[in-house]
């Protein structure tokens, strides 16, 4: 019996299908739910479909460190925090600055300045407070810049860690995401030992091709293995395309952290 609970990205699975029964499909298969953006969902449909949401967008528009961007960042974080208590929805995830639709940051940025990180610490700080406010966790992603997200400041697994340590709140927590630590820092099983103080949950793809495990270069059983080692008891996530058949890529997922 393992101590995590698994869960699957109903934006990333079942594609074929309408949002909601994504949504069912993934309910009966015993599995928690993920979403992102909750703003072109249907709120009430998700409440009432009786799937456990676990873990959405925390923030619609906005950055860590601009100070116009700030303010949104924080003022649709708010936003957010009332869509999750109306899906008791206990994480809300975000990143090092606003994303668009096709995946790449509003205000890229190559070089991080020593003031932009002491800004960014402080406006996470002010996020925890949100958090602590409505008893909900945000969690900040790491994201891959190589392949799906150049440009994205505060990006790597070890730059959400340092600052999710530096703010030392539990309302705020890493969003460990695997897939883009393989592309960004690999290391896997020692990246995961090394955060785990810090980790609100883990989200996981194979690596090429963001499919689901065994569908590339991870060995996802070690990490497993891991996290078992650890104690963790949070939420694995997958979030992943299935290389061919939906149904078969929550199996193989299901399998690997068996």
């Amino acid at each position: 019996m393992t101590g995590y609970r698994l869960a699957a990205s109903a934006e990333m699975i079942h594609l074929e299908l309408p949002f909601m029964e994504r949504v069912r499909r993934i309910h009966e298969r015993g599995l928690l739910v993920e979403i992102w953006d909750w703003s072109g969902k249907d709120v009430a449909a998700l409440a009432a479909s009786g799937a456990r949401v676990v873990s959405m967008t925390g923030y619609l528009r906005g950055d860590l460190t601009d100070p116009d961007g700030i303010e949104e960042f924080l003022s649709t974080a708010e936003q957010s925090l009332a869509v999750a208590d109306r899906l008791d929805c206990p994480s809300l995830n975000v990143h090092g600055t606003g994303l668009g639709t096709d995946g790449l940051p509003v205000r890229p940025c190559q070089v991080v300045t020593p003031a932009m990180w002491l800004t960014a610490a402080d406006t996470l700080a002010r996020l925890a407070l949100l958090g602590e406010r409505e008893g909900r966790v945000f969690t900040l992603e790491n994201l891959n810049v190589a392949v799906d997200h150049p440009g994205t400041p505060f990006a790597a697994a070890a730059d959400t860690r340092a600052l999710v340590a530096a703010v030392d709140s539990p309302f705020l927590r890493m969003n460990l995401d695997l897939y883009h630590a393989q592309i960004g820092e690999g290391n896997l099983v020692e990246l995961v030992r090394e955060s785990m103080p810090w980790v609100g949950e883990i989200q996981v793809a194979d690596v090429p091709g963001r499919c689901e495990p065994g569908t590339g270069e991870i060995h996802y059983p070690a990490v497993a293995a891991a996290l078992k080692e650890s104690g963790y008891d949070g939420v694995v996530a997958l979030e992943a395309f299935a290389r061919s058949d939906a149904d078969a890529a929550l199996d193989a997922f299901c399998a690997a952290f068996a």
